[in-house]
C-alpha cells in the first residue's frame, strides 16, 4: 500500500505551513520545514562531486533527467523545485493524521489560510502525530496515521528531492515528481478530491509517456500492472464504503451498528484475500494495509484520492493528450463552484 499512501503526500505540507489552530502546531510545522530547507544541496553539484556515493549519484542523475522531462514534455512548472536534495535520515518526512466519526465516512477537516480545508493535519514529528491521534481518539473519533514520503508547498518554496523519494525505483521517483509538480500547476482551495485526482492523472499519463520515451517496455508493463492493482484496490474500498453508508444510515442501536461495521470490514478483508490469490496471482503488496486496523478514517483517507481519476484521464484523452490544452480545460472546470465541479468533470464530452 505504499503507493496509495504516497499519493496523500502532496498537500500535507500545505496543512503544516499555511496555518494552524495552535501556536505549538505552527511552531513544529515551521521548524520542520525550515530545517529541511536549510539542509538542501544542489543536485547538479552533488552529481559532479567525487565524494557523492555512486548509488546516490545514479539516483540524482535520473531525478535530474525526470525533472527536465516534466517541464519539456508535460508542461509542468520550470522552477527550482526538485533541483536540490536533502537526506532527512528517517523513513517519512511527515506524518498525516486523519479522523472520521465512529459511524460516518465523512472525514474531519482542518481549515487554513490561503489553502482552504483539508482532511488531515501534518506533523514533522512522529510523536506529535501520535499524541494528536490519541487526543482525537479520546474524543470519540476513528483515527488513522500515515507516514508521508514527499510533499509540495505548491511553489511557495523550492521543494527539494528527499531521501525518502529515492528508496524505490526510477518509475516511482518519476511518478512522485510529476504528481507533486502537478499540484504547483493547478490547485483548488478546499477541494482535496479534485486536486489529488488531477495530480494522479498527470502522474499516470506522465509516467506512461516517460516510460515509452525511454523504451522501457518491461517497466511499462510493471507500471500498468501496478495501476491495475491500485484500481482494483480502490474499487474494493469503494464497495465497502457503500455497504457502510447503508449501515450508518439505518436506524440501528449503536452496538448493533458497531457490529455491522466490523462485519463489513471483515467481508472486505475476505474479498481482498480472494482477489489477491486469484486475480493478482498471490501479489502481497497490500497485505500490510489489510492486516493493520481498519476504520472510517483509514477508508476516508484512501478513497478520497482516487474516485475522480478516471474522469480526469478521460478528459486528457479528449484533449488529444495535449498537456497545455488539458490544463486549460481543467482550469475552466476548477473555476466552477465546488458543487458543480465534479459533475462538470464527469459530464465533459470535449476538451473545450
Amino acid at each position: 500500500m505504499k503507493r496509495v499512501f504516497r499519493l496523500l503526500a502532496a498537500a500535507v505540507m500545505v496543512s503544516a505551513v499555511a496555518g494552524c489552530t495552535s501556536v505549538s502546531y505552527y511552531a513544529q510545522s515551521l521548524e520542520g520545514h525550515v530545517r529541511i530547507m536549510a539542509a538542501r544541496q544542489d543536485v547538479a553539484r552533488l552529481i559532479e562531486a567525487p565524494s557523492t556515493p555512486r548509488a546516490l549519484r545514479a539516483k540524482l542523475t535520473s531525478a535530474s533527467a525526470i525533472r527536465r522531462f516534466a517541464t519539456d514534455e508535460l508542461a509542468l512548472p520550470d522552477n527550482s523545485s526538485y533541483r536540490s536534495y536533502v537526506d532527512i535520515h528517517r523513513d517519512a518526512v511527515t506524518w498525516a493524521v486523519f479522523a472520521a466519526p465512529q459511524f460516518s465516512l465523512a472525514p474531519k477537516t482542518w481549515c487554513f489560510p490561503v489553502f482552504g480545508c483539508v482532511p488531515y493535519r501534518g506533523y514533522f514529528d512522529r510523536k506529535s502525530a501520535a499524541e494528536s491521534a490519541v487526543a482525537l481518539h479520546r474524543q470519540g473519533w476513528d483515527v488513522y496515521v500515515s507516514g508521508v514520503t514527499a510533499y509540495s508547498t505548491l511553489g511557495w518554496t523550492s521543494d527539494p528531492l528527499l531521501s525518502t523519494m529515492l528508496r524505490q525505483d526510477d518509475t516511482y521517483l518519476a511518478s512522485l515528481i510529476f504528481h507533486e509538480l502537478a499540484h504547483q500547476r493547478l490547485y483548488v482551495n478546499g477541494d482535496s478530491a479534485f486536486n489529488e485526482a488531477f495530480a494522479v492523472a498527470v502522474e499516470t499519463s506522465g509516467t506512461r509517456k516517460w516510460l515509452r520515451a525511454a523504451g522501457d517496455r518491461a517497466g511499462l508493463r510493471r507500471y500498468e500492472a501496478d495501476r491495475g492493482r491500485s484500481t482494483d484496490f480502490l474499487a474494493l474500498v469503494s464497495k465497502t464504503r457503500v455497504e457502510l453508508a447503508q449501515v450508518y444510515g439505518s436506524p440501528r442501536a449503536p452496538e448493533k451498528m458497531a457490529a455491522a461495521k466490523e462485519a463489513a470490514i471483515d467481508r472486505m478483508r475476505t474479498r481482498y484475500r480472494q482477489m489477491r490469490d486469484k486475480r493478482w496471482a498471490g501479489y502481497k503488496g497490500y497485505d500490510a494495509w489489510f492486516d493493520a486496523p481498519i476504520n472510517n478514517a483509514k477508508l476516508a483517507a484512501t478513497s478520497v484520492y482516487g474516485e475522480q481519476v478516471p474522469a480526469f484521464l478521460r478528459l486528457f484523452e479528449l484533449c488529444s493528450s495535449n498537456y497545455p490544452r488539458f490544463y486549460a480545460s481543467v482550469r475552466r472546470i476548477a473555476d466552477l463552484p465546488q458543487p458543480a465541479r465534479a459533475e462538470a468533470l464527469k459530464a465533459a464530452t470535449s476538451c473545450d
